[in-house]
């Protein structure tokens, strides 16, 4: 009797703590505003969770390590709370990953993919306040996968594809085309047609058309490949700013 009462109390205690979870999300997590803009940031206006968004657009499918990689600074715990609540919200499905991975895995749902616009739109936004980033800002490569989708575009789609690989930091990125699109992704190319490897923002602007590959070796950059392949990707009109393409995504590491 006494173990089934301890039992009960257990579970009253818990439900106590969900109850004031539930009532601290309705209460101090929401605007309480019959207003689109009001509901959306309810959902998604928490610090850290449009950059979760980021790293899911970015590699698609990921494990909670590559998340805590891409997100240097954030507490595991809250990472975790995070991703509860995207996943409650309907943004991010988990799943269970089968051999060889046999790990969970993140990804985002249909209406979490939505977002890619608006994360577009906040890069630009925000793309004046690099000028401000501390020496001490974190940075990693694969946060340059989509500014280089947005920006850069196939001009020769009835051509074979074509592999640039890009070495910029903690590891590398490779633009590929396919189907007349482009895809950017983590990690390294098997036969890339171009390497080009140095500081994030020269490799960007070469990349973009706004730096010539000459000049940009005085600002170290190295190039292995065929230069040529450049301007079949490059944008026929450049952007305004090498920060607003860097910054498309989101982008808020050291440059």
């Amino acid at each position: 009797m006494e173990h089934v009462l301890t039992q009960n109390l257990e579970k009253v205690k818990l439900q106590a703590v969900v109850s004031k979870q539930e009532l601290y999300n309705r209460v101090v997590r929401s605007y309480g505003q019959l207003c689109a803009a009001a509901k959306a940031l309810d959902v998604i206006g928490d610090r850290w969770t449009l950059l979760i968004v980021r790293e899911l657009l970015i590699r698609e499918a990921a494990r909670y390590t590559d998340l805590r990689v891409g997100l240097p600074g954030i507490a595991t715990n809250l990472l975790a709370e995070r991703l509860r609540d995207l996943e409650q919200a309907g943004i991010v499905r988990r799943y269970d990953a089968p051999p060889p991975v046999a790990t969970a895995l993140f990804e985002l749902t249909d209406r979490g993919r939505q977002l890619e616009p608006v994360l577009a739109a906040l890069g630009r936004w925000g793309a004046p306040l690099l000028a401000q980033a501390d020496d001490q800002d974190a940075f990693r490569t694969h946060w340059l996968a989509l500014p280089a989708r947005l920006h850069l575009s196939d001009r020769e789609p009835d051509s074979p594809p074509i592999t640039i690989e890009l070495r910029t930091g903690d590891e590398p990125l490779s633009i590929s085309t396919s189907d007349g699109h482009i895809d950017a992704r983590p990690g390294a190319a098997a036969h890339p047609d171009l390497v080009l490897t140095g500081p994030p923002q020269p490799v960007m602007s070469v990349l973009l058309g706004r730096l010539d590959l000459n000049d940009a070796t005085g600002r170290g950059v190295r190039y292995e490949g065929d230069p040529a392949v450049l301007r079949r990707i490059q944008p026929e009109a450049s952007p305004p700013s090498d920060a607003d393409a860097l910054a498309a995504a989101g982008l808020v590491g050291r440059l």
